[in-house]
């Protein structure tokens, strides 16, 4: 069994409860100073000590569970290497602050986004000759941008609201194929609202409104069964729920009411993938079919995009499904979704890797393209991805296409259909991507659209190479 060292939380914990360093010694029937050692992760947790100290505190043992700090690592390392912060610090001094000082890790993460914000607005504001748009502050980051923070940060799983669809989709019998009709059921009789369908507007393309005095829900008529049932689902969750998505919202400091609608709405979603697609039934048939998303998506009547980020919620404490990276693009790179159930790191500063199969997948359209990737810091990735389209009116009429990606630690891998027939031993079999080329440690990438921040560059003027931005190695 792997040592637990938790020096940080227990000590946190003792001050938290204001318990001296000798009572809790005490308590727990081991000397001060052998408690002083465990606090500075001079010793290791023991098992019977931890179960007194479980029991002292009245928590589970999973609160002193090593955590995946891979993630943040990654984020304060992008943080410290900003050219206007200037520091270069090493791997083993991030895997101490994100490992002992996860909070204080945090928050150094969160004022560099602040800060990067604030610049980026403010050269935003510049550009336009000083106008703002529509009241937005220098200082504050994109609504949309905050929601998804308050995702990234939950690991993409609200488990209040979960159990809650779960339960409610166990108590309505909800079957696959029947799922639409049965909540249109549920909206007339029990909430009185019907559901009526409406034509398509060529100029937004409008997919559902409520109107709470007439108590209708118009839905378009360009939506598949499946989007009909989200729709409804994603109502009911307001309806039935609303107190619960307040208190949920107002968990997290969001900039304005903006971003806080927006959170509503992302909770509602939240539940409503869950209602469709209940937790332990996704989980069954999940592992059934090896993660063929294709087949859960026949099995259920709901799209490939709405399978996908379902899987990437699948971590409910004892029962979990494999941990996956969630991610949809646009062919101009712009990252429009980002969810994480793992250490999976996505960078905000100078866009993706362009050799990620997430941007091959357009020249495949439709079809399922692999890739095992590997990071600069030697972690390695099964990455799976294909487009999806989506299209309103006939000839001529406006559509999107995404490229959808779902990514998993390459131990993983073998419990994926689309892993069957590949070599997940062979180092050679890897591509070397990175989180963005501002962050990226790999200085040979023919690739490369911009120099690594704080590397220093080489200039001669009577050499070229293949390389874009060849660097001067650190001293």
């Amino acid at each position: 069994m792997d040592k637990t060292y938790a020096g940080a939380k227990l000590r946190h914990l003792r001050e938290a409860r204001r318990i001296s360093q000798a009572e809790l010694a005490r308590l727990l029937e081991i000397s001060p100073s052998y408690l002083n050692q465990i606090e500075h992760n001079s010793r290791p947790l023991t098992v019977p000590v931890l179960l007194r100290i479980t029991q002292t505190f009245g928590v589970d043992t999973e609160f002193f569970a090593s955590e995946d700090t891979t993630r943040l690592v990654a984020d304060v390392r992008e943080a410290l290497l900003d050219e206007a912060v200037g520091v270069q610090p090493s791997s083993a001094e991030l895997k101490e602050l994100a490992g002992n000082m996860p909070n204080i890790a945090r928050a150094l993460v969160r004022l560099h986004r602040g800060y990067r914000n604030a610049v980026e607005n403010t050269a935003a504001l510049v550009s336009e000759n000083g106008t703002g748009t529509h009241g937005s502050s220098a200082g504050s980051a994109l609504p949309h941008e905050e929601v998804r923070d308050f995702f990234y940060e939950r690991e993409n799983y609200i488990g209040e609201l979960d159990r809650r669809a779960e339960r409610m989709a166990g108590t309505l019998s909800l079957r696959p194929g029947e799922t639409h009709r049965m909540l249109e059921d549920l909206l007339r009789e029990h909430y009185g609202i019907r559901v009526h369908t409406v034509a398509v507007e060529a100029d937004g393309g409008e997919q559902h409104r409520y109107e709470p005095g007439s108590k209708t829900l118009r839905l378009a008529s360009s939506l598949r069964i499946g989007q009909r049932a989200f729709r409804m689902a994603a109502q009911i969750a307001l309806l039935e729920y609303d107190e619960l998505i307040n208190e949920l919202a107002d968990s997290w400091a969001f900039s304005g009411p903006a971003a806080r609608s927006l959170a509503r709405v992302g909770l509602a979603n939240y539940f409503a993938g869950a209602l469709i697609l209940p937790y332990r039934t996704v989980l069954e048939k999940a592992e059934e079919y090896r993660y063929d998303i294709e087949r859960l998506c026949d099995y259920f009547g709901v799209g490939f995009e709405t399978v996908c980020h379902r899987l990437s919620t699948l971590q409910r404490p004892k029962e979990r499904g494999i941990p996956f990276s969630f991610v949809r693009v646009d062919r101009a790179g712009n990252m429009s979704k980002r969810q994480s159930a793992t250490g999976f790191h996505f960078s905000r500063v100078g866009g993706a890797c362009p050799l990620w199969d997430i941007y091959q997948a357009f020249s495949s359209p439709g079809r399922i393209i692999t890739q095992i990737a590997a990071l600069p810091d030697g972690k390695r990735y099964f990455w799976i991805a294909r487009t999806v389209s989506r299209n309103i009116g006939g000839h001529g009429s406006p559509g999107k296409t995404f490229s959808v990606g779902l990514g998993c630690e390459l131990r993983y891998a073998r419990r994926l259909v689309y892993s069957t027939g590949l070599d997940l031993d062979d180092p050679a079999a890897a591509t070397p991507i990175g989180m963005g080329c501002k962050v990226c440690d790999r200085p040979a990438c023919p690739q490369r659209a911009f120099p690594t921040i704080g590397n220093q560059l080489t200039v001669d003027e009577n050499t070229s190479t293949f390389v874009p931005y060849p660097a001067v190695p650190r001293q």
